[in-house]
């Protein structure tokens, strides 16, 4: 058979395998909160493998492998500050966020962060940056449309409607289960891929000399794929686009797709277990983007870097296999997929309608039917959100997957690094301070990714040149999320010392601390 059939072979068993989950996760499903976050529902290993696996997007599978393509042995920075950024953000914020959520019943980021800081407001404007995920979402989809069109043969509009339509019946059902319980099965195969990915980086496979004589080939094509920084690649060229990947990932663990697992560990001293599998799991499926430095040298140029992984498996591997392995990178976009559309759909059902209207409009109604309603609102508010994304993802199939990923996650990561990451550590964090954090972080990275400030605007001299690295910079999503890191953080503190504290009390019962 050749590789069209092995892939639909493979195919089939992959939707009845997700399909089969999605039935499972409905069965554990009593209450909207089940629905929503699956609280206190599974181990460390399990949920670290859906953990690793939600972080990784098909952004991992798709685009790092294109950035290795295009940028050469620099990409390895992407490899190992990535995970360390992620993790590093969930390990600061695990303690609180997880206590906290469970002491609030928090079921999504923007509800937890309304609590924090005692504010509807914060979590409606959280909510309203939430909205952006709509483009991560849609980033996943036209990753799978890549893997359809080279897998299967599909034309685009069909490989489409199976990504999405899969997709959507089994988190209908199942919800956060369905989502937790694709994701550990998915997560697994995709640590598997990664391994052997590293594998044959690391041995040169498929090439004449093996390692040594890939980088001979490497450097021979440009000297600038061997270096430690790519002066001619704008995400790695310079010092400061490095420590902006560490940067721009620190809050990404804290995404609301990502940071509503955290409530689904069953024990809380099984944390520092989690986490030290959550991370080497991570750090395994960054070496994904090493593919893509070696299928610069067995497949040449020219190649369009979003297909850079797949096509490297076709010419390595017999037609079985790479069919198997090209399920592998799909269980990457349905592993982040999933996760997006249960946080997106609680953010209509949860923070939109209980939180919000339900006190305004609604108040008569029992607790039992507000959450047969906000139960049935999620459902319904998953194929809104499902079908908004797929026509978003049809508008843009010739965007860069990594580009569509980064409109939906810079801006939100920019936005919540001080109110959340800081508001983890710091209880001197004020409502006011939350805010400042939210709208300057959200601020500076549309503005410097829609290259605002243009050189013309100046006369020669510090802020001509200012202006002239901002111009550069735009083009660098991981550099603008860093500073709009910067300027949230910072924000937070100003804003956070020149106003009303919270109440000690609440603070207290925030940090687990006495009162007094």
């Amino acid at each position: 058979m050749d590789l069209i059939v092995w892939s639909w072979v493979f195919l089939f068993g992959y939707i009845v395998m997700m399909l089969v989950f999605g039935f499972i996760g409905q069965r554990k499903v009593a209450n909207a909160d089940d629905f929503a976050t699956a609280r206190n529902a599974y181990g460390p290993l399990f949920l670290a493998f859906a953990f690793a696996a939600t972080t990784a997007s098909g952004a991992t599978f798709v685009g790092f492998p294109g950035i290795g393509y295009n940028a050469g042995l620099p990409a390895l920075w992407s490899v190992f500050l990535y995970p360390i950024g992620v993790y590093l953000g969930v390990l600061l914020c695990l303690h609180m966020v997880s206590n906290s959520g469970h002491e609030f019943g928090s079921r999504s980021i923007p509800e937890f962060l309304g609590a924090r800081y005692q504010s509807e407001w914060i979590r409606i404007l959280v909510s309203l940056f939430s909205l952006s995920l709509f483009f991560y979402l849609a980033g996943q989809l036209v990753s799978g449309i890549v893997m359809f069109e080279i897998m299967l043969g599909l034309p685009p509009a069909w490989a489409l409607a199976i990504t999405a339509g899969v997709l959507l019946i089994y988190v209908v059902l199942g919800g956060a289960h369905a989502d937790i319980l694709t994701d550990g099965v998915q997560g697994f195969i995709m640590v598997g891929v990664g391994l052997l990915v590293a594998a044959l980086f690391l041995t040169g496979y498929g090439v004449e000399g093996g390692f040594s004589g890939m980088m001979e080939q490497l450097e021979a094509k440009d000297e600038n794929l061997v270096g430690w920084l790519n002066k001619e690649n704008v995400l790695y060229h310079s010092w400061w686009s490095v420590l902006a990947i560490l940067l721009c990932h620190i809050p990404l663990g804290m995404l609301p797709h990502i940071g509503n697992k955290l409530w689904a560990l069953k024990e809380p001293r099984q944390r520092r277990s989690f986490i030290r599998l959550a991370f080497t799991f991570g750090l395994i499926l960054g070496m994904l983007g090493l593919g893509g430095i070696l299928a610069r040298v067995v497949l040449g140029e020219g190649v369009n870097g979003n297909q850079a992984l797949a096509l490297l498996f076709i010419e390595l591997f017999p037609s079985w296999f790479a069919a198997l392995l090209g399920v592998g990178i799909l269980a990457a976009v349905m592993s982040t997929a999933d996760g997006l559309v249960v946080s997106s759909s609680q953010i209509i059902a949860n923070d939109i309608y209980r939180l919000s209207l339900v006190p305004r409009f609604r108040k008569n109604l029992s607790d039992e039917e507000i959450e047969r309603r906000v139960l049935n609102i999620s459902r319904v508010s998953t194929v809104v959100i499902m079908l908004l994304c797929t026509l978003l993802a049809w508008s843009m199939l010739d965007v860069n997957v990594t580009i569509i990923v980064w409109i939906g996650t810079g801006c939100m990561m920019a936005a919540f690094a001080g109110p959340l990451i800081l508001g983890a550590l710091w209880k001197g964090v004020t409502k006011a301070g939350a805010f400042a954090g939210l709208l300057s972080g959200g601020t500076v990275f549309i503005a410097t990714f829609n290259g605002v400030f243009s050189p013309d605007w100046f006369a020669p001299g510090l802020l001509r040149e200012a202006a002239v690295w901002l111009s550069i910079e735009a083009a660098n999503p991981w550099s603008c999320a860093a500073m709009g890191e910067i300027a949230s953080v910072l924000a937070t503190v100003v804003v956070s010392k020149l106003t009303q504290p919270l109440p000690r009390e609440h603070m207290a019962r925030l940090f687990g601390t006495p009162a007094g």
